[in-house]
């Protein structure tokens, strides 16, 4: 599937499907350029998409988000321990999900985020030049 049609889709799916009650759908996006609301646009007619984008609402992720990246470690680390085999069905996916939630959870995992404000602020000079040079 397209990108653009499978985001427009997806979006769709959250209004009609998922949140058919819901007066505001707050979505949080990275900054792909078939996340927007245009995208829409694109895929439908445009009185399908006003009424789509009337019901959602959208936030999108910095650019340059450390935090995302611990996200994307977490989602590699669930796919090599949780989700490295067939699961035949819904129901023994979310089982196998939750044990492995529970499990994380146990035993605290974290991750060890090297990257400080120091080296924050010398890597992204560039794009924030107006920070102040504080630790």
């Amino acid at each position: 599937m397209h990108a653009p049609v499978g985001s427009a889709l997806g979006v769709q799916d959250l209004v009609d499907v998922h949140y058919p009650d819901a007066d505001c759908i707050r979505v949080v996006l990275d900054n792909l350029n078939t996340h927007t609301p245009a995208s829409l646009y694109k895929i439908f007619p445009p009185e399908e998409a006003r009424r789509i984008c009337r019901r959602i609402e959208f936030h999108y992720t910095p650019k340059h988000a450390s935090w995302l990246n611990m996200v994307e470690i977490e989602i590699c680390v669930f796919s090599r321990q949780c989700l490295d085999r067939r699961i035949a069905d819904i129901d023994k996916l979310r089982l196998e999900t939750q044990a492995w939630v529970n499990e994380r959870n146990k035993t605290k995992a974290h991750i060890n985020w090297m990257f400080d404000v120091k080296a924050a602020r010398k890597k992204l000079a560039k794009s924030y030049p107006n920070l102040e040079t504080k630790n």
